[in-house]
């Protein structure tokens, strides 16, 4: 097992935090109220989710890490599992990545399901420690995730890391913005 990341704190622009394995289940509100404030979701959206999130860390693979706070507060968080054909993201992306040649993507990979660091915290490279340690650990070749299709931060590091686009303008039900597939073979790409 890669040892456990932190950032000590001796540099008062990076927060002082501890990235490793957390029980989302039971930290699965706090997780939400994070994703809230990172991704801007309303409290019916929080709800919703707290099902889907519940539902996910059922399947075989799934893991969770976290970047918590010398006080124990959750200051980000990512999960993710070897990805199933048969689950919805999969249903929904697969006529999309098949259109571009590419739908074999979808067998063998670890999917990130969530990524969301805390405002508070974002800027200080705890998103690419939470992504890199969650699938240094992947049994799959590669890694798949959605991110909605604008340049943002976020796709940014995921450009980085080493993932490109697979597909975009992909319509999720109810999602008021596009997203683009991005897949990237492991491990990821460091610095």
């Amino acid at each position: 097992m890669p040892s456990v990341p932190s950032y000590p704190g001796n540099d008062p622009q990076i927060p002082d935090v501890r990235v490793g394995p957390i029980d989302l289940a039971a930290r699965v509100d706090e997780a939400l109220a994070v994703q809230a404030l990172a991704f801007g979701l309303s409290e019916a959206e929080i709800g919703v989710r707290r099902q889907i999130v519940l539902r996910h860390l059922l399947a075989p693979g799934a893991r969770a890490y976290g970047a918590l706070t010398i006080e124990g507060r959750l200051a980000g968080f990512v999960y993710g599992m070897p990805n199933d054909r048969s689950h919805w993201w999969s249903t929904v992306v697969e006529p999309y990545l098949r259109a571009e040649g590419r739908d074999g993507w979808l067998d063998d990979s670890f999917v990130i399901t969530e990524l969301h660091v805390h405002p508070a915290f974002q800027g200080h490279g705890i998103g690419r420690t939470l992504i890199t340690t969650i699938t240094d650990i992947a049994r799959q070749p590669r890694s798949i995730l959605s991110a909605i299709d604008t340049e943002s931060p976020a796709r940014g590091l995921y450009r980085s890391l080493g993932y490109q686009d697979l597909a975009r303008q992909v319509l999720f039900p109810s999602a008021a913005k596009p997203y683009a597939v991005m897949g990237a073979r492991l491990p990821l790409r460091r610095r």
